[in-house]
């Protein structure tokens, strides 16, 4: 868009606001022009009129230059225009001198119109050259001692110049309180003009802070759906290759898992890209319990995940992701327990194993990650926790490695109060996938593993599979006819 309307469209805000205020200033070296340069004509000869009025203007457009150069200085795209300043303040005692002294005679002006002139002058003119170097400090010691100086000069000034004491007194005063209200208005207009600058600044911050959280949320969904995926994958492979070697028919079932597992891991990413994964808890429990089983590893889960918040739900199923997944990829655990405990207004998900190597080794450590590799799991579940004001917590100790998430119930009039204690609910967690499995793909043993939302699975009840990050092949346990 062309014109001055398109001009002033395509700038920022904070480029418009240090527009209006540049030319607010200019605006001032207007009215300095007019308010004390006009006047002149008509009480005072047509000569020194003139005089007094090109010498008025002179230093509105020294004023306005100055303010300029002060205000890109303010902004950071010049230095300090020291040089700049000290001239107007020089500049300024001599208009105020010499237009005085136009006026009317050094010690005896002839008229009360002279007199109103050169007092007019030596106040407007001293006030508008103090406001205007005020731009050039950001110390408001310094402005206040700069008012002050300007009021003190102004009234010594006015006494050799045939100001009465009175008059000398009053004209200071005037000084002090015209100075000093156009210093206030340009350090407010620089404190504005800083502020909104600021203010964008932070905008984009968080902006630019939004895209790395996504980044993150993304980065930490992949981790958890790819690697849990990923570790089913290497079981199930490694179990085909175990199988086939023994020439097992059932190895030709386990590579048709795997294969139906990369393209469920297809669908998932797809979700995940989309911000549309949650966890369901249930199912995640019951993944965990397959996958953890099919690595021969004896896990037992106790505690009801029914009628819990779906955002708890999601917090706490991507814990029983992650811990399952640190279950397989740390130690050599024989054993773990898988407990929900609902009480008062907090519920408790405590995922306990016994993969701790006696004397320490490459087991998980306080922070739940090995030794050896401290990664981005736990990290990623304390931040997911964080959303929904929940804590994480980790320790090993005794050979035994236990992982605790809580996280408080939000308030709800229909809630029926805490449950109290824990519920074993084994059946329903594992009908979730088991008897699905069973039914839709009819497979009688073997390891079978599942993924999803879900966490489904095949093979019978005891030997399902749903989530883990990733898997290395010592902790694949050899199948048993």
């Amino acid at each position: 868009m062309s014109g001055p309307s398109g001009w002033w469209r395509g700038k920022s805000t904070p480029a418009k606001v240090e527009t209006y205020t540049r030319w607010s200033f200019h605006f001032f070296s207007v009215i300095e022009a007019v308010s004390i340069g006009l006047p002149v004509f008509g009480n005072v000869s047509a000569a020194r009129s003139w005089a007094l009025f090109l010498l008025v203007c002179g230093h509105s457009v020294f004023c306005a230059v100055t303010a300029s150069r002060a205000l890109d200085w303010v902004r950071g795209t010049r230095r300090r225009p020291r040089r700049t300043l000290i001239a107007l303040a020089v500049g300024t005692c001599a208009v105020d001198v010499v237009g005085a002294l136009l006026a009317g005679t050094p010690w005896h002006p002839t008229s009360d119109g002279e007199f109103l002139v050169a007092s007019s002058l030596l106040v407007g003119v001293t006030a508008f050259g103090a406001g205007t170097i005020a731009l050039g400090t950001r110390d408001r010691r310094r402005m206040t001692y700069a008012v002050l100086g300007a009021a003190a000069g102004a009234g010594a000034l006015s006494v050799p110049l045939g100001f009465p004491g009175p008059a000398a007194l009053v004209t200071a005063v005037l000084v002090l309180l015209t100075a000093g209200f156009l210093t206030f208005t340009a350090a407010f207009s620089v404190w504005l003009l800083d502020a909104v600058y600021e203010l964008d600044a932070a905008r984009e911050t968080r902006a630019r802070l939004a895209v790395a959280e996504e980044r993150l949320r993304f980065g930490r969904d992949l981790h958890d759906v790819m690697g849990r995926n990923l570790a089913v994958i290497a079981l199930k492979s490694e179990l085909a290759v175990q199988l086939a070697r023994r020439g097992r028919p059932e190895a030709v079932d386990q590579m048709t898992e795997v294969q139906r597992i990369a393209q469920e891991s297809q669908r998932e990413v797809r979700e995940v890209v989309r911000g549309y994964r949650d966890a369901d808890l249930a199912n995640e429990l019951a993944g965990a319990q397959g996958v953890l089983t099919a690595a021969g590893i004896d896990c037992a889960i106790t505690g009801s995940a029914a009628e819990l918040p779906a955002q708890v739900q999601s917090a706490l199923g991507w814990v029983v992701r992650e811990a399952t997944t640190n279950v397989l990829r740390h130690g050599d655990a024989r054993r773990c327990a898988l407990t929900l405990r609902v009480a008062e207004d907090r519920v408790t998900l405590t995922v306990e194993n016994d993969g701790v190597p006696e004397g320490g080794g490459p087991g998980p450590g306080p922070d739940g990650n090995s030794g050896e590799r401290r990664g981005t799991g736990l990290v990623g579940l304390r931040e997911r926790l964080g959303v929904v004001d929940g804590v994480l917590r980790a320790d090993a100790s005794g050979g035994m490695f236990r992982l605790a998430a809580e996280v408080p119930l939000p308030v709800s009039p229909d809630r029926d109060g805490p449950g109290g204690g824990t519920v074993d609910e084994p059946a329903d967690v594992h009908r979730a996938d088991g008897a699905n499995s069973a039914q839709d793909r009819g497979r009688g043993r073997g390891m079978d593993s599942g993924t999803g939302k879900g966490g489904t699975g095949g093979g019978d009840p005891g030997t399902e599979t749903g989530t883990s990050s990733a898997a290395f092949p010592h902790q694949v346990r050899e199948a048993r006819p």
